[in-house]
């Protein structure tokens, strides 16, 4: 298979040349989103319904939900040349080194064929001393793949999962048609921002994206940065979506926002999971506690960030608890897994389609020896395809709880 040129196109929006296509960007042609939003300034792919987004009265949550994790177009086509016109918002922070720009991964009939990132598009500065936040807003760019196989394919490009991104056109060479989902069992997954995809280096290879891919399913990421805190509108949206294997990553965001007390977290998760079985009553339901950080083993939150190290050109993050506070209610990791463990067992003898994994089989203390977190909360690139993988062989590998 020949290999695409990738390149970006300009810092506005292309317009359309003789002979080129323009398509109508409709939910047919993408995957991963549970909603889009059509708005002045083009599409917005949703991971959250309106209805669960009118309910989150938080900054932090729209920003993540918007940021198209795991949501990708996919078509079929002759195509030899894409064009994609969008909005990007990207994320800056005072003081910090800059982020990378996010990245637009092409599949062709399922293989990694291009890469590139959008020109331009709006800033939204935030200062972590005061928690502001500034829209710097930019012009619509245009993204570009050339030199693609002059044959029928599918063609799947991959939204940026840490930029939010708005659809404002899409051009082709030739006629596309939108691929119907197949026998591919659908995997619906919700956690934290390493689910989100943190610092993985691209929106195929975040962790839940690589086991997707190595277990031959199609991926619903609904991890939420910094808001995998057992919403019940996150259940109800869980609950409403077509799935045929659920997962959910429950714990550090808990205590790394210092949101509940022991005596509210097992009810809460209860509560979460009888939420998604209301519409997935024999769903294969896998319960995953978090996996291995020494900052909040032992240590509750909050978790913020060390303004310190600003001055070094990194950062890092310091919790802000006492290992004491644990008698009176506070949770750390380790109380987590111990009430995830007490909770599934209790659960399991009347379901038994539901089924826990220990985080720390997907990154534990060899890992971490091997491959420290850089920032003390977030996986590096190398520990999302070791994580994926993991992943895998644990849920899709032979007696897995996801084994077709």
């Amino acid at each position: 298979m020949s290999t695409p040129h990738d390149s970006v196109h300009g810092s506005s929006p292309t317009p359309p040349a003789e002979g080129w296509i323009t398509t109508p960007l409709a939910e047919e042609l993408l995957r991963g989103a549970l909603e889009l939003e059509r708005t002045a300034q083009g599409v917005q792919p949703h991971r959250l319904p309106a209805r669960a987004r009118a309910q989150a009265a938080d900054g932090q949550l729209a920003m993540a939900e918007a940021q198209p994790s795991g949501v990708r177009l996919v078509l079929r086509t002759r195509a030899t040349a894409v064009e994609l016109d969008v909005l990007r918002t990207k994320m800056a922070y005072e003081g910090a080194p800059p982020r990378p720009d996010g990245v637009y991964d092409l599949l062709i009939d399922g293989e990694p064929a291009g890469q590139t990132h959008a020109p331009d598009g709006n800033v939204m500065l935030m200062d972590m001393a005061t928690g502001s936040a500034e829209l710097r807003p930019g012009p619509v760019g245009t993204v570009r793949f050339t030199g693609l196989p002059d044959r029928d394919k599918r063609v799947e490009i991959w939204l940026p999962h840490n930029e939010m991104t708005r659809l404002v056109a899409l051009r082709t060479d030739a006629p596309v048609t939108p691929v119907a989902p197949g026998d591919r069992r659908v995997w619906l997954h919700h956690g934290s921002s390493i689910s989100h995809g943190s610092d993985a280096a691209s929106p195929t290879t975040t962790w839940p994206a690589l086991a997707a891919s190595l277990g031959g399913v199609d991926l619903v990421n609904l991890g939420l940065s910094g808001s995998a805190l057992l919403d019940p509108f996150t259940a109800r949206a869980m609950r409403d979506t077509p799935a045929d294997l659920i997962s959910v990553k429950i714990g550090i965001n808990l205590v790394n926002t210092d949101l509940l007390r022991l005596r509210a977290f097992a009810p809460a998760v209860h509560g979460f999971l009888d939420t998604i079985r209301d519409g997935h009553p024999t769903t294969p339901l896998l319960v995953v506690s978090p996996i291995l950080c020494p900052l909040h083993e032992d240590t509750p939150g909050p978790s913020l960030p060390d303004l310190s190290t600003l001055d070094e050109g990194r950062l890092r993050f310091t919790a802000m608890g006492d290992p004491e506070e644990r008698a009176t209610g506070k949770l750390t990791l380790n109380v987590v897994r111990e009430e995830l463990v007490r909770v599934v067992e209790q659960r399991a003898a009347e379901d038994p389609y539901l089924h826990y994994l220990d985080g720390r089989k997907l990154y534990g203390e060899a890992d971490h020896a091997e491959l420290p977190l850089p920032d003390a909360l977030h996986p590096d690139a190398a520990t999302h395809r070791r994580m994926g993988e993991r992943f895998a062989e644990l849920a899709f590998g032979t007696d897995g709880p996801f084994t077709g």
